[in-house]
């Protein structure tokens, strides 16, 4: 009976891995350069003597889906949009350095320029802080332009650069807060290269069909593992039944 109910198990579990991925990606198919996890199955045989014939299941998280998503003009002065691989820099929770494809930037009432989600903008040099200014713009090349308050509009002042990289070369990682980092720890160096496209956003590169699709295909999984444990349960109360002695 061990064989078959620590399997269904195993696969309970990863049948509850996967409809959690799935469910975070249809949660966020409206978000801002949202990058759709993936998931992968894969088979862990039991190794040693009377034990060949297991094979718990494992399913995880193993990347995130870098396809494009829809890019969709505002208008609006802070809304980015970063093309090819490019990623905007960000400072993540604990101070390190993270990486994004988030564009809605706003400054916050301290002046710092941050993403919808509030993560600060890294520059050159550090985080970015606008002064008071009449209007801000941010370039295809990622440089910040403003009027200062008062100022001549002839006349823009560029206050800093955003800090953006390629992932090309480097492993990188999607962690739990949905931000991107280099495997193994470290930071990426500036792209020169890299280009933005001004006054937009992309969307979420979430299929929404698809993910309905996989969500079922999760529920049906854990169905069909469910039934496996109650015919277990079936079989060794039989077996019980069979070496009972008559009284």
């Amino acid at each position: 009976m061990d064989r078959l109910i620590y399997t269904a198990l195993s696969g309970m579990r990863g049948s509850m891995a996967r409809q959690a991925a799935t469910a975070n990606n249809l949660a966020n198919a409206n978000t801002v350069g949202f990058r759709a996890e993936m998931q992968s199955a894969r088979s862990l045989w039991v190794r040693g003597a009377g034990l060949e014939t297991r094979a718990p299941v494992s399913e995880e998280v193993t990347g995130a889906d870098m396809s494009a998503g829809s890019i969709n003009h505002t208008g609006r002065d802070l809304d980015v949009a970063m093309t090819g691989d490019a990623l905007l820099t960000v400072q993540a929770e604990d101070g390190s350095e993270a990486y994004t494809r988030r564009g809605d930037l706003q400054v916050a009432a301290t002046g710092v320029l941050t993403t919808g989600d509030g993560r600060p903008v890294l520059g050159e040099s550090g985080p970015i802080t606008i002064p008071p200014a009449d209007s801000i713009r941010v370039a295809e090349d990622g440089a910040i332009w403003i009027v200062p308050a008062g100022g001549d509009a002839s006349q823009p002042q560029q206050v800093d650069r955003l800090k953006l990289v390629s992932p090309a070369g480097s492993r990188i990682a999607k962690a739990l807060d949905g931000l991107f980092r280099v495997q193994g720890g470290g930071a990426l160096p500036s792209d020169p290269q890299a280009r933005l496209i001004p006054a937009s956003l992309e969307g979420s590169n979430v299929n929404t069909s698809q993910t309905l699709i996989d969500m079922i295909e999760a529920s049906r999984s854990w169905d069909m593992q469910l039934q496996l444990v109650s015919s277990a349960r079936e079989m060794d109360t039989s077996a019980a039944d069979l070496m009972r002695l008559p009284s």
